[in-house]
């Protein structure tokens, strides 16, 4: 398989998997959060799907396309390491919903940090809040949250799916 239709394909599979995110938190109240601003291409297509729901980004940097670039009211800049301990008292809100495109090119720096991310973003989760990554979370599973199968189409691997019970 080509690199070009790998990158369609991990698109395609990603875009599944933020609209059953949506879905799955339609009822449950709280803000949506994109961890891993990037160049705003799944932050505005969260926004497109989200419609009222307050959607807050965090990044080191912003790198992302102007017209991808959230209110800074929404914008957490900064390690996530020093931002998401603080999540929960930023938002006001408990997360419904949350991206976390957190991968690198480094593997096993990714599968640490992912290891990280559950314990520190569990607080600021709502009770039904749907989670999607491109690392597994699995420590979440210590913290209450149920590994949910990918949507149709959806290779398994390919995103990580969790509901906080």
């Amino acid at each position: 398989m080509s690199r070009l239709d790998s990158f369609i394909r991990r698109l395609e599979a990603q875009r599944r998997c933020l609209a059953w995110a949506v879905d799955a938190a339609r009822e449950i109240p709280g803000v949506a959060v994109e961890l891993g601003l990037g160049n705003g291409r799944t932050y505005d297509h969260l926004r497109s799907l989200l419609g009222a729901r307050p959607l807050y980004a965090l990044d080191r940097q912003v790198t992302a396309h102007p017209d991808c670039v959230p209110d800074p009211a929404y914008l957490v800049l900064g390690e996530f390491r020093d931002t998401v301990p603080a999540l929960k008292h930023r938002l006001g809100a408990a997360a419904a919903i949350v991206h976390a495109d957190v991968g690198s090119s480094d593997e096993a720096a990714s599968r640490a940090l992912a290891r990280w991310l559950a314990p520190a973003l569990d607080p600021a989760l709502a009770a039904g809040a749907a989670i999607v990554s491109d690392q597994d979370m699995a420590p979440g599973a210590a913290l209450g949250w149920s590994p949910v199968a990918p949507p149709a189409g959806v290779p398994e691997g390919r995103y990580f799916l969790y509901r906080k019970r």
